[in-house]
């Protein structure tokens, strides 16, 4: 599958949007060999196949911060439709619907680096739970030393000198 780019690439195009990890239908389509056009003809062909957890469209807001973000979609910019964002099953689904050989061999690209992304951030939610944790001893620690150099320092203090009273004693 030479005419397909490695999943290292299909995993830059990955985007954050309304707290989805989804790829917008441009960069599918050109993963796919196919054109946008061509892509949205097939998904409006095949809408049952979309609901909304494996497709939406991006508002214009939505629009001009990918175009800002990504430089690769510029041509986005200019384009009078809202693209759509498919998540992970979404990009699987395509491949059924455009059902072509680089389509199927390129969900399997697609699926490989939306699993990729996946590990990558179940790496670092582990990795931040361990740091928290180890602050949170260390915190423990250095309370602990703390009390250890004020009592240190209570015992180095030289004892108070007693006043002389002043008068008789008895």
């Amino acid at each position: 599958m030479s005419n397909v780019i490695p999943y290292e690439a299909v995993q830059q195009k990955i985007l954050l949007i309304r707290g989805c990890r989804v790829m917008i239908d441009a960069d599918l389509a050109s993963i796919y060999g196919v054109t946008t056009k061509r892509l949205n003809e097939q998904v409006r062909r095949n809408r049952k196949r979309f609901p909304e957890d494996f497709m939406f469209q991006l508002s214009t807001k939505e629009k001009s911060e990918v175009v800002a973000k990504c430089d690769h979609l510029k041509n986005l910019k200019y384009s009078p439709n809202l693209p759509y964002a498919f998540t992970e099953h979404g990009a699987i689904m395509l491949a059924t619907v455009l059902n072509s050989a680089v389509a199927i061999e390129a969900s399997i690209l697609v699926v490989r680096a939306f699993v990729k992304l996946r590990e990558i951030f179940s790496t670092n939610k582990k990795l931040a739970f361990k740091l928290q944790k180890l602050e949170k001893r260390i915190e423990e620690q250095d309370e602990k030393i703390y009390t250890i150099f004020e009592a240190i320092n209570s015992l180095m203090a030289p004892p108070e000198k007693k006043k002389r009273e002043i008068g008789f004693n008895r």
